[in-house]
């Protein structure tokens, strides 16, 4: 099964899982084998092990159970279940063990997903190059609350290898993490040399009506004081 299409341009940091995978059987009759490790950082993720590749899903924040994600992939794991979205309609409903489960459950129909895609670009103005090392952080926030501090509910970070503006970002937000009063924004920074160079200035919208809206950012470049 190839899925390597699927994956964005710019993956969040991550490292090759090195747990023993665990196998998992689909309502479709299919074995889905998953290991579940942590990257550089520490940070959580799942890796599908098909028969030529594997593919690496960090970890990002769920109201319940552990949601990992990388492009349009989705795994949401939860005690002994596991549901697999791979971004073209088709759900999977997986049981850990190698027997099916006795009564598969149907997959639900497109559009019944739980999660929102929150997408955009970064750019800056300032006619400069990044350098190699430099490294894209973007958090999704709720700034709902007035007098008190916004509330992070994604945070991803993407070392762009020599990626230049415009930079292209999606994050996924469970739905179960909104209020009826949520306020989405979006913020991001560039940093290079462990030094921060561009920073966006204010919070941009994420949504309209409870709607996704792409978000286009323009960071202002942050100048140095001696």
């Amino acid at each position: 099964m190839k899925l390597h299409y699927l994956l964005p341009l710019l993956l969040p940091l991550c490292a090759i899982a090195s747990e023993e995978p665990v196998p998992y059987t689909c309502d479709n009759g299919s074995r889905l084998d998953i290991s579940f490790s942590a990257d550089t950082s520490g940070r959580p993720q799942a890796s599908l092990h098909f028969a030529d590749e594997a593919v690496i899903l960090p970890q990002v924040p769920a109201a319940s159970g552990a949601l990992y994600r990388s492009g349009d992939i989705r795994l949401h794991t939860k005690d002994e279940s596991a549901v697999l979205e791979d971004g073209k309609g088709n759900l999977r409903r997986c049981t850990r063990g190698t027997v099916a489960p006795a009564t598969p459950q149907p997959a639900p129909q497109p559009g019944a997903s739980s999660f929102i895609d929150i997408t955009g670009s970064v750019t800056y103005l300032t006619r400069i190059a990044l350098p190699p090392g430099a490294i894209l952080t973007v958090r999704i926030q709720d700034t709902s609350r007035a007098g008190a501090p916004a509330r992070t509910l994604v945070e991803q970070r993407y070392e762009l290898n020599g990626a230049q503006v415009p930079i292209p970002f999606s994050a996924t937000v469970d739905k179960d993490l909104l209020g009826k009063k949520t306020r989405l924004t979006v913020t991001a920074r560039i940093e290079a040399g462990g030094k921060l160079r561009f920073i966006s200035d204010k919070a941009y919208p994420a949504l309209k009506d409870g709607q996704p809206v792409p978000v286009e950012m323009v960071l202002k470049p942050v100048t140095s004081r001696k």
